[in-house]
């Protein structure tokens, strides 16, 4: 059993790191970008007077540091050679993204809207899983050029975290002799009468990228089904899967970020001439989050290793359990190790000149979005109680 990272993909974190200080340092460096990465941060990229939406000038920087990505080879990793990618699977994009986010806040890997230098493609994924042919060739060039955003949507509010229970319906509908449906698995471009944004919601950490959004008789082709019919939970559980572990994996990241800072802080702060260092009080609890970093960074590089191995729609039979302990464990993990590293650090972690309070509430939001952690533990406890099968065969024996 070899837990050496693979020497390629060593070579390519050595490179990505040149690329970093070559061409994305000196662009955060320039016409004082640093506001949107300092204590100035959030009200640089939070336009207050229009919805709390990212600033115009922020999306803009964000956009250069892809497209020097794009053109280095960096970017489109994870996409097939067809694409312009290297076809690298989620035991690369999670070291990757651990790698990137153990540096802290920076343009090469902020943490507003999933940025990085290596591109994650959730919605692109999807379509090579589930899309036909005309999806694929209308929306993956368009995404990767930035003309098109695809956003995802699967909560409904009086539901929560429960997918299964939805009140949004499809039937289907001939219209001018074109078949459709009113409103599975869809995309609707955001333009179609029907769908309304009703809100932008003001979130924790800011700028928005949460809405609250209604359909209304929405209709749309057939050509517009995602997936086969009457699979939109298989669809929505791959996007959701190849998403976590890699999610999991910048979490970890920050969190080892988080403990780094605290440690380094510790040695080097020495009120009343002693080093911090030397109190068990700073010591235990970052001696105990460092050990559970180390633990899970293996259990996330099985499940992600593992889950290279097999089809997307196999993942949730088999390792639905690992998935959702990678979920829950590292998302609470970070916070728990913002939240020290502002307590080591005393008053100036409270404040905004440290990224603490950032990455505490960034990632706070990943123990509720994309299935709360409770739900992520109910799973696991579903998994390895068998209770799918056990309610399945009380189902049964109620029908005869």
């Amino acid at each position: 059993m070899n837990f050496d990272i693979p020497p390629d993909l060593k070579e390519f974190l050595s490179s990505l790191d040149s690329f970093i200080e070559r061409e994305i340092a000196p662009l955060q460096a320039q016409d004082d970008n640093e506001r949107f990465f300092d204590h100035r941060r959030e009200h640089s990229r939070t336009d207050w007077d229009n919805g709390g939406l990212p600033r115009p000038e922020w999306e803009a920087l964000l956009t250069e540091a892809r497209r020097r990505a794009d053109k280095a080879g960096f970017y489109r990793l994870s996409l097939p050679v067809e694409y312009g990618g290297q076809n690298k699977g989620n035991l690369w994009m999670s070291v990757i993204r651990e790698h990137l986010a153990a540096k802290g806040l920076g343009l090469f890997n902020d943490l507003q809207n999933e940025h990085s230098v290596v591109g994650n493609f959730p919605t692109i994924v999807m379509l090579l899983s589930f899309g036909n042919e005309t999806q694929r060739k209308e929306f993956i060039p368009s995404q990767l050029g930035g003309k098109v955003i695809m956003t995802f949507g699967l909560t409904e509010p009086d539901h929560g975290s429960d997918a299964t229970h939805l009140e949004t319906v499809a039937k289907p509908e001939t219209r001018n002799g074109v078949k459709g449906f009113v409103l599975n698995a869809f995309i609707v471009p955001a333009k179609t009468p029907g769908i309304k944004v009703e809100s932008y919601e003001w979130t924790f950490n800011m700028p928005t990228d949460h809405a609250t959004v209604s359909l209304t008789d929405v209709w749309v082709p057939s050509m517009a089904i995602f997936g086969p019919p009457t699979s939109g939970l298989s669809v929505a559980q791959a996007f959701l899967h190849d998403n976590r572990i890699r999610q999991v994996a910048s979490s970890l990241g920050a969190a080892t970020f988080c403990i780094q800072e605290s440690i380094k802080y510790a040695k080097e702060r020495k009120p009343f001439g002693k080093a911090l260092a030397w109190n068990q009080g700073v010591q235990f609890p970052l001696v105990e989050l460092l050990t559970q970093t180390e633990m899970l960074r293996l259990l996330i590089c099985k499940t992600a290793n593992d889950m290279d191995s097999m089809p997307h729609r196999d993942v949730e039979k088999k390792l639905i359990d690992k998935v959702s302990m990678c979920n829950y464990w590292a998302n609470r993990l970070c916070c728990e190790s913002a939240d020290r590293a502002i307590q080591v650090h005393g008053g100036v972690g409270y404040s905004r000149h440290k990224p603490f309070e950032h990455i505490y509430r960034h990632h706070r939001r990943y123990r509720i979005t994309e299935g709360s952690e409770e739900v992520q533990m109910r799973k696991v406890a579903f998994k390895v109680f068998g209770l799918s099968e056990l309610a399945k065969g009380q189902k049964q024996a109620t029908k005869l």
